[in-house]
């Protein structure tokens, strides 16, 4: 079974593209969706995030947005939140992939917005980098409601830049050409990367 990592940074069209994926059969791992359900009331991450940032536990659950203001105002705060976080996230991730692996799936996508942030690129065979030209990223990401362009600053100088991202992946992935553009180079590469290894 191979594993692809997808990332990309915010507003480049990663989600989309992963969804392109999945409707195309093949199994994908949301780290958003599974800090997603980390967060929620009931959560596992709840408690011990709870412990360290109290303000951004609003009815028993972790509100994103007082979070990601948090973060953004403290630059140690990220690294504090990691901590609690990435081993959650990881037992989750390990838990998609044995499931994956035992249903014979000859290929998953990982879709992990910080893969090169936290080092995920070592742990998946071939890596995806999604992009779009920065004018057209910057326009998506400042049509999001609540977006403004300083948060948007904030959150860039915190990625691992475009241009670093692509020189380090195995595929490039445009999504500034349309949906299906996009989506014949994500069936190109299943059918490329589902094919056993030769000999």
């Amino acid at each position: 079974m191979k594993r692809l990592g997808l990332t990309g940074s915010i507003g480049m069209g990663k989600s989309a593209t992963a969804a392109m994926f999945a409707d195309a059969g093949v199994p994908v791992y949301d780290a958003d969706a599974a800090v997603h359900a980390l967060y929620v009331k009931g959560g596992a991450a709840v408690e011990p995030v709870g412990a360290v940032f109290p303000d951004a536990i609003i009815d028993g659950a972790i509100d994103r947005a007082r979070l990601r203001d948090i973060v953004l105002a403290d630059p140690d705060a990220l690294t504090r939140l990691n901590a609690i976080v990435h081993p959650l996230v990881g037992q989750s991730q390990l838990d998609f992939r044995a499931k994956a692996e035992a249903s014979g799936a000859p290929l998953i996508v990982l879709d992990i917005p910080l893969l090169f942030e936290t080092g995920g690129e070592g742990r998946v065979d071939h890596v995806a980098v999604v992009t779009a030209p920065a004018e057209v990223q910057r326009a998506r990401v400042l049509a999001r409601d609540g977006m403004t362009p300083e948060a948007f600053d904030a959150i860039l100088a915190k990625q691992t830049p475009d241009a670093e991202k692509r020189t380090r992946a195995d595929f490039i992935i445009s999504t500034a050409f349309g949906f299906e553009f996009t989506r014949a180079h994500v069936a190109a590469m299943i059918e490329l990367l589902s094919k056993p290894d030769e000999d």
